[in-house]
């Protein structure tokens, strides 16, 4: 009982405004808002004099090269941008509200410059950033990451060693550089030079950033624009050992396949074999070269150029193998023993055959005059056995001269035929290192310009 009267006894004495709760102080957010938008119009530009313009300044922070499409012409880019320009309607005393000195408003609910990038082609993914930070003097700062799918002239002649400069250019749609001008936030010489942020384990490495500002007519108005220049260059290791190096093997291979023997039967199959794995590399590798509807890349032209060196070599061996393979009869008809050979070349002549050619042979000669052999002859037809002889050693010296008027008429074209593959192989291998040292030429023209 006692204790129920203490209570009681306490609260009369405790003062009921200490019993109300305390307003929040996020209170002064909300009424700091509702001050700033109650009589806002958003839809007017925030200056209190109309014939002064809004300075809008830009940052730009070039985060990764995304992708380079040459058959579109199309650069996609991640860049963080920043606008910043000053709002005379949106100022107020952080004394006020309990020393609030910056808050963050709905984009939707203030004026923003509609400053574009002039080669924007296409939506990229950008993630949506609904808010604006605006300071107690009125600075409203507009950040956010934009993914900038963009036009641009790609020169990829020079492919792999390649670079590139994408412009970015930004401006205001409509308003002209009356009510709308732009500036850099930070000097051009800082914004060309940071390259902190970029990702730079990728394809491309960004050089600088160079920009400049400038002032665009159309249709009797100014508009003021900023340009920046995003120079950026191709790292080639990839492309050399995925393209250029298995080309350059397999033309070592092919002009080290000249040392086999033209006669053997195994040069053309090989060639062939190049020829055939060369085909197989190049269309696996197609999607790899980018392409254009009006220039082809100088490694299209390097792979054109191989294969039509290895068509080339294939049909230098296939002409030389033709020659060492002539008939009998054309090679015959080419040497200077071409009468005697084509009468006594038959190898399918039967004994009988050249017996009465011997016959024939000692007739003439007894017609002519000649005693020795006439008497030889008379021996003969009184003597079977050595007429039989006779005709033998007659048929054998015949023979005997035949097989050495053909193996030297065979010996003296294999060796010319030798000749012409070595000629054929000299020009190879001039057309070769010609086409080589004025690829190399070009490669270097563009790649320290």
């Amino acid at each position: 009982m006692s204790s129920v009267l203490l209570l009681s006894l306490l609260l009369s004495v405790i003062p009921q405004a200490e019993l109300v709760p305390e307003k929040p102080k996020s209170s002064a957010l909300n009424q700091l808002t509702k001050l700033l938008l109650c009589k806002y119009n958003c839809g007017i530009r925030p200056v209190q004099n109309w014939t002064k313009p809004t300075t809008v300044y830009i940052d730009l922070i070039i985060q990764s090269v995304l992708d380079v499409d040459g058959k579109t012409q199309k650069v996609t880019t991640s860049i963080w941008y920043r606008q910043i320009w000053n709002d005379e309607f949106l100022v107020w005393d952080p004394e006020e509200f309990d020393g609030i000195t910056e808050i963050s408003l709905s984009s939707d609910a203030i004026w923003v410059p509609d400053v574009i990038i002039s080669e924007f082609v296409d939506v990229g993914k950008s993630p949506v950033i609904p808010y604006v930070y605006v300071n107690c003097t009125g600075t409203v700062k507009n950040y956010k990451p934009i993914h900038v799918v963009s036009a641009c002239h790609l020169e990829i002649y020079a492919f792999p060693f390649d670079k590139q400069n994408c412009t970015l250019t930004f401006r205001s749609w409509l308003h002209s550089v009356n009510e709308v001008d732009l500036a850099l936030w930070r000097p051009a010489e800082e914004i060309a030079n940071d390259t902190r942020e970029f990702m730079n384990d990728g394809e491309w490495e960004l050089l600088s950033v160079p920009s400049h500002y400038w002032i665009l007519n159309l249709e009797d108005r100014d508009y003021a624009q900023i340009q920046f220049n995003v120079l950026i260059r191709r790292r080639p290791l990839l492309y050399v050992v995925s393209l250029l190096i298995p080309s350059i093997f397999l033309m070592v291979v092919d002009v080290t396949s000249f040392y086999l023997p033209p006669n053997s039967g195994t040069r053309i199959t090989f060639k062939t074999s190049i020829l055939l794995g060369y085909t197989v590399i190049r269309v696996n590798l197609m999607d790899e070269i980018p392409a254009t509807a009006i220039k082809t890349p100088l490694i299209g032209v390097f792979f054109a150029v191989c294969m039509a060196l290895l068509v080339l070599s294939l049909a230098m061996s296939i002409f030389v193998v033709k020659l060492l393979n002539y008939s009998e009869k054309e090679v015959k008809d080419m040497s200077i023993f071409a009468c005697l050979l084509d009468k006594y070349s038959s190898m399918d002549q039967s004994f009988i055959e050249r017996a009465f050619t011997s016959l024939k042979i000692l007739g003439d000669m007894e017609q002519s005059g000649e005693p020795d052999l006439f008497s030889l002859t008379e021996v003969s037809n009184n003597d079977s056995p050595l007429e039989k002889i006779l005709q033998e050693v007659m048929s054998l010296r015949l023979y005997l001269q035949e097989e050495d008027n053909e193996d030297s008429s065979q010996s003296y074209w294999v060796e010319l035929c030798l000749k012409v593959d070595k000629l054929l192989f000299s020009v190879y291998l001039l057309l070769v290192f010609i086409y080589l040292m004025t690829l190399l030429l070009h490669w270097g023209d563009w790649s320290s310009a």
